[in-house]
């Protein structure tokens, strides 16, 4: 999802307060966005409406968006990642959902979801690698909580990361263009 100058017709359009330029960004970008979103808090209908907040959230802040510093789908992403998370770490519902009963029993250790068998390319890479990235970009960690989960110093993680998605760049570049967006965010 390359920023073309088509985007940045639609992107100044925007700015002026066109509302069709927000619909044609939507168009383009909502399958995208709403895949992470939905990834991160396994939910449709939370997805559904974090997805909405987040196209508010551009519609308000597209002045903030700075064409220099990144593709308008980076920008869009960390929304859409940073509103789920909020979304996810809040705590205090205004609305009762739940079903508040005497005895509160949850599982200690509940299974994880194997992401890794997704197309199989993440299975090539060694354990470490494998699980760094399922804890940040399928489980919606931050590199902070991540490092503390895997037991090793930040530093570390971050070079996990790096190494893993140079490896998975390298050898399935065509059957990852996901993984090149993810680049695209890495300081």
């Amino acid at each position: 999802m390359k920023n073309s100058f088509e985007d940045h017709e639609v992107i100044t359009h925007l700015i002026s307060g066109d509302e069709t330029a927000l619909y044609q960004l939507y168009d383009k970008y909502s399958g995208a966005l709403f895949g992470v979103i939905l990834r991160m808090c396994r939910d449709k209908i939370k997805a559904e409406d974090l997805l909405q907040e987040t196209f508010v959230k551009i519609w308000k802040n597209i002045e903030a968006y700075d064409a220099s510093k990144g593709r308008f789908y980076t920008w869009a992403y960390r929304i859409a990642r940073n509103t789920t998370l909020n979304s996810i770490r809040k705590k205090n519902k205004l609305i009762q959902t739940d079903d508040l009963s005497v005895y509160d029993i949850k599982e200690v250790n509940e299974e994880e979801t194997d992401y890794t068998a997704l197309k199989g390319s993440i299975k090539t890479l060694e354990p470490h690698h494998q699980k760094a990235i399922t804890l940040v970009y399928y489980s919606g960690y931050t590199h902070k909580q991540a490092h503390k989960k895997m037991g090793v110093p930040l530093g570390t993680f971050k070079s996990y990361i790096r190494q893993a998605l140079k490896q998975l760049r390298e050898t399935y570049s065509e059957k990852l263009i996901y993984i090149w967006f993810v680049l695209e965010l890495m300081p």
